[in-house]
């Protein structure tokens, strides 16, 4: 099952130093509902149903190796909007950061179970990415965020249609 779009990634740049921008991104790059998270909750998905499910395994396997793509390319931007891209989330209203925790992770271990969670953080880092689109007008950004926005589609619509072989 193809996980990633045959559609290349856009360069990491930006336009200019931009330290808000770095927060906003740092909620994708490291909040609950992250790259970060992903990464680490697929793998984890990928360990715990190796033995019981090989096809789930390896499909989740991959996206985790896509989510890591994503993560790779969110702390580049950091860095060059001027901030460390350190595991954690900053906002500038709260004036302070939270520093990403492996309490983000859902540790069910039924696949009905993993699925629901999947979905559900596909669909929130969809419409956190979207929300932060609105916002931020670099124009380098905008076409990274476009692009991580069409894997996580896809993702969502790999975990619907594994869910619904479910039933």
């Amino acid at each position: 099952m193809k996980v990633k779009l045959d559609i290349p990634y856009p360069e990491v740049k930006v336009e200019e130093k931009n330290p808000y921008y770095a927060d906003l991104l740092s909620e994708d790059y490291a909040g609950r509902v992250s790259e970060t998270t992903a990464v680490l909750l697929y793998s984890y998905q990928h360990f715990n149903m190796f033995d019981s499910n090989k096809e789930f395994s390896k499909i989740i396997e991959d996206i985790s190796i896509v989510e890591m793509k994503h993560l790779e390319m969110l702390g580049k931007t950091i860095k060059l909007l001027g901030k460390e891209p350190i595991y954690k989330t900053c906002e500038a209203s709260r004036g302070d950061c939270v520093m990403w925790s492996a309490s983000n992770i859902d540790y069910s271990s039924r696949l009905k179970e993993m699925l629901e969670f999947d979905m559900s953080a596909e669909s929130n880092a969809i419409m956190t990415y979207q929300n932060h689109k609105k916002v931020i007008k670099d124009k380098y950004i905008r076409t990274m965020l476009d692009r991580i926005i069409l894997d996580e589609k896809r993702h969502l619509e790999i975990f619907k249609k594994l869910y619904d072989g479910l039933k």
